[in-house]
C-alpha cells in the first residue's frame, strides 16, 4: 500500500486502495464482478435494515413521550398510514445519489417534502435518523467495495477528516439545532428560504471544483465541517454538498470524499438525534415520525447500489457527476422558490 510521508512518519491516506483498483482494473467490467466478503456485507445490511424498519414503524405510531400526529396538510390529504409509497420512492432515489455523489438526500427531500405540505418536526427528525443509519451503512459498503480504507493504526487520513468534520460538525449541529427550533422558534418560511441560499450557493461552488486535481490541505476541512454542521441542524440537509465540494476543494480524490462524507454525517446525525430526543422528553418539541418508515424502506437497496456504482465507474466520471448533481439540486429548489 502507497504511503505518504509526512514529519518523517509514513501516513496511510486511505484513498490509495481505490485508485489501486482502477489502476490494477481499468475496464468497468473488470470491477464488477461480487466477492464472497462482498455478498456477506450485503447480507449483513439487508438484515440490518429490516431490523431498523421494525422499529421505525413502532416510533411511526409516535408511542414516546414528546411524540404526536402533527395535523399538516400533507397528512389531512393522504391520511395517516405508516408508509408512502411515494416517499419511498423519493428516499430510494435520493439516497441513492447520497451515497454515490456524498450529497442530496436532505438538501433535496427536505424542501420537496415542505412543498408537498408536510411539517418540519415531521421531516427534519425522520431524516436524521435515516441518515444516521444510512451514514454508517453507506461508509460500511464503501470499504467493502474499496472505494476506501478505514485504519486505526496508524490512523488512516480518511478516518482522520472524518473525525474532524466529525467534532466540528457535531458541535455546529448542535448549535444551530438548539438555536432554530427551541431558542428562537424559526418558522418553516424562513428555512425554506435558508436552504434555498444553501443550494444556490453550492451550485456555484460546485462549478469551480472541478479544475483538475489539488494538492491536499486537510486545513480547509476546518471551515467546511463547521459551515455543514450548521446547515445540518437548521434543514436536516445541506451537510453533504458543503462536505463533499468542501473535501474536493481540499485535495481529496471525488470517490473517496463520498465515503468520507457517508461517515461523517452518519456520526454527525446521531449526536443531533440526542440531542432531539433530550428537547422532545423534556417537552420543548413535539415530534411526528410518520415519515421513518418510508424512508427506512427506500434506503435498503440505495446504500448497497450507490458504493457498488461508486466502484466500477471510473473516477474521471464522479468528478462530473457530483458538480453537475450539485447544480441541479440548486436549480430544482430556486425554480420551486420563485413558483
Amino acid at each position: 500500500m502507497e504511503t505518504t510521508a509526512l514529519s518523517g512518519k509514513k501516513r496511510i491516506l486511505g484513498w490509495e486502495i481505490a485508485h489501486n483498483l482502477e489502476t490494477e482494473k481499468p475496464e468497468i467490467q473488470d470491477r464488477m464482478s461480487l466477492g464472497k466478503k462482498e455478498l456477506i456485507a450485503i447480507s449483513r445490511i439487508l438484515a440490518l435494515f429490516l431490523l431498523f424498519f421494525s422499529l421505525a414503524y413502532w416510533l411511526a405510531g409516535n408511542p414516546l413521550k414528546g411524540t404526536t400526529r402533527i395535523d399538516s396538510p400533507a397528512v389531512t390529504a393522504l391520511g395517516e398510514q405508516r408508509v408512502f409509497i411515494w416517499v419511498i420512492l423519493l428516499a430510494v432515489l435520493f439516497e441513492f445519489l447520497d451515497s454515490s455523489a456524498g450529497m442530496g438526500y436532505g438538501t433535496a427531500l427536505t424542501p420537496m417534502l415542505l412543498l408537498l405540505g408536510f411539517h418540519p418536526m415531521q421531516i427534519v427528525p425522520a431524516i436524521m435518523i435515516q441518515q444516521c443509519i444510512a451514514g454508517f451503512s453507506a461508509a460500511y459498503m464503501h470499504k467493502e467495495f474499496s472505494n476506501v480504507e478505514w485504519k486505526l493504526k496508524p490512523m488512516s487520513e480518511t478516518l482522520r477528516v472524518a473525525l474532524f468534520l466529525t467534532i466540528t460538525g457535531s458541535a455546529a449541529t448542535l448549535l444551530s439545532t438548539t438555536a432554530f427550533y427551541s431558542v428562537f422558534k424559526v418558522s418553516e418560511e424562513f428555512i425554506k428560504i435558508y436552504v434555498s441560499i444553501l443550494l444556490i450557493l453550492m451550485g456555484a461552488v460546485s462549478m469551480i471544483h472541478n479544475r483538475g486535481s489539488r494538492p491536499y490541505r486537510p486545513g480547509r476541512i476546518l471551515f467546511f465541517g463547521t459551515l455543514a454542521g450548521f446547515n445540518k441542524g437548521v434543514g436536516g440537509g445541506g451537510y453533504g454538498p458543503v462536505v463533499t465540494v468542501g473535501g474536493i476543494l481540499s485535495g481529496i480524490p471525488v470517490k473517496t470524499m463520498t465515503a468520507i462524507t457517508s461517515l461523517a454525517e452518519g456520526i454527525v446525525c446521531l449526536s443531533s438525534l440526542i440531542l432531539w430526543f433530550i428537547l422532545m422528553t423534556t417537552g420543548r418539541v413535539e415530534l411526528d415520525f410518520i415519515l421513518l418508515p418510508s424512508m427506512i424502506i427506500g434506503s435498503f437497496a440505495a446504500v448497497i447500489a450507490a458504493p457498488y456504482m461508486v466502484k466500477i465507474l471510473p473516477s474521471r466520471l464522479w468528478s462530473r457527476v457530483v458538480p453537475l448533481y450539485c447544480i441541479t439540486l440548486a436549480l430544482y429548489l430556486l425554480i420551486k422558490v420563485i413558483l
